[in-house]
């Protein structure tokens, strides 16, 4: 197995969305790329940790590939915006993708340079490349939201 970390927005929507796609195996809502160490979604969600709510993926890839799933990335949200998914604001609902290698942070950056390229979008892509830091798993009730309770709380899913 492998594994892939996308922070997209809310994590609820970001996480029931990956879930859908044959070669992911697990998924884990969290927070990565601040400065304190396991932070709470209460302090995770004023905006002073400077993490990222995000999705860690694990997947096969020999079913699914890395590229595969940054592409499911773009597609998931709108990567023009800046520190924002939908109503949710802030730096922690930024479009980053963590990287976990060389050639993760090598097919993030040209899939962002291919994303561009297409002229999908009307503004420029604003997702981050950001090297992967300590991931802190959300608390337990944060996990499978969707799932749990049936609802898309997020502007994902």
């Amino acid at each position: 197995m492998a594994t892939a970390i996308f922070g997209a927005g809310c994590f609820w929507g970001v996480e029931a969305f990956f879930e859908k796609f044959e070669g992911v195996t697990a998924t884990t809502v969290g927070y990565i790329g601040g400065h304190l160490e396991n932070p709470s979604y209460e302090e995770v969600k004023q905006g002073n940790t400077g993490h990222a709510e995000a999705v860690r993926i694990e997947y096969n890839p020999a079913v699914i590939t890395y590229a595969k799933l940054v592409n499911i990335f773009f597609e998931a949200h709108d990567p023009t915006q800046v520190n924002r998914q939908g109503i949710d604001v802030g730096h922690q609902y930024r479009s980053v993708i963590f990287y976990t290698d060389a050639s993760q942070k090598y097919i993030a950056e040209e899939k962002i340079k291919e994303w561009s390229a297409k002229g999908i979008f009307k503004r420029s892509i604003a997702t981050q490349v950001e090297e992967a830091t300590s991931f802190f798993e959300a608390e337990e009730h944060h996990q499978k939201y969707i799932q749990k309770h049936g609802s898309a709380a997020c502007s994902i899913g």
